[in-house]
């Protein structure tokens, strides 16, 4: 197939760029002015609508899966407008754009977040469970609707509700593996919130799966059918690594020096792979503990 990619150097983007040349298919990157020195793409910039859709012509599928990294700094109003805008503004205008194509690809496989849900305790979340209310909850809510034109145009569109998603080499693992590997990590708060993840090896797999499944369309939760609490991930992880992690942080304080942003560890998701299963997608790690092992162990490499 010729698929064009966006978010192409990012954590996800990269290892699948990768995977997808390697199994034959012609890759090209859709890619911000910044980057134009890598030669070989399509330039576009959301923040200014530029997009050229004749370049887009004769594309057979489009991973989106640029956006502003959630985690990167504290949420003053305009790192906030940051994060929406980075998500809504430029699917809005890639998907306006395929609409308009004469040749259409297949599929459009868009990004999304199990952060959809928003704060549920325990309660199980498949793909028809209710949007949240917090403010990832409503920018999740809009950067799926922002896929619409495609949809609309007679585009298979698929919303890639993502977790958590682990590997060494970037993204949450990697922040807490220092801490962890010096016999300091510990719970979050009272350890009981759910955490919906994946393994980045099974997110491209997932990927790669939903471009090949005329079956699968609308939101799908990308996560392992395992999610598990704040505790057990902290067991996990510190049994991989052959470590204690006796100490906590209190919710308290991670709302002082975190600000908002202490919502996103903070936030209860239990969502279920029900559409990916259903579909005959397997996990090659289905359980934490084998996420971990890949991910400090092949994974790492």
């Amino acid at each position: 197939m010729k698929i064009l990619v966006s978010g192409s150097t990012g954590l996800i983007g990269g290892p699948l760029t990768q995977s997808l040349e390697a199994s034959g298919h012609a890759v090209t990157r859709l890619l911000r002015p910044s980057s134009r020195h890598t030669g070989g793409g399509i330039v576009w910039n959301p923040e200014s609508g530029e997009l050229e859709p004749s370049e887009l012509e004769g594309f057979d599928a489009v991973v989106h899966l640029a956006g502003e990294n959630v985690a990167a700094r504290r949420w003053s109003a305009a790192q906030k407008a940051r994060i929406r805008d980075s998500r809504v503004v430029g699917t809005k205008l890639l998907a306006e754009a395929i609409a308009r194509l004469e040749r259409k690809p297949s599929v459009f496989a868009c990004a999304s977040a199990t952060g959809y849900y928003g704060d549920r305790g325990d309660e199980m979340l498949d793909e028809d469970a209710a949007v949240g209310s917090d403010f990832l909850a409503r920018v999740t809510a809009e950067w799926e609707d922002a896929t619409a034109p495609a949809a609309d145009s007679g585009v298979r569109t698929v919303n890639m509700r993502t977790s958590v998603v682990l590997t060494a080499g970037g993204g949450m693992l990697s922040k807490v593996l220092p801490i962890f590997k010096l016999g300091l990590g510990g719970k979050l708060g009272s350890g009981a919130q759910y955490m919906s993840w994946v393994s980045l090896d099974d997110m491209v797999s997932a990927i790669e799966w939903t471009l090949e499944r005329g079956d699968l369309s609308g939101p799908v939760n990308v996560c392992a059918p395992n999610p598990v609490t704040n505790s057990e991930f902290t067991k996990a992880l510190a049994a991989e690594l052959g470590r204690p992690a006796i100490f906590a942080v209190p919710a308290f304080a991670l709302r002082i020096t975190q600000g908002e942003m202490a919502d996103i560890v903070m936030a209860s998701a239990r969502a279920a792979p029900v559409k990916l299963t259903e579909s005959g997608f397997a996990f090659r790690h289905p359980r934490i503990e084998d996420a971990l092992r890949w991910a400090l162990g092949e994974g790492a490499r």
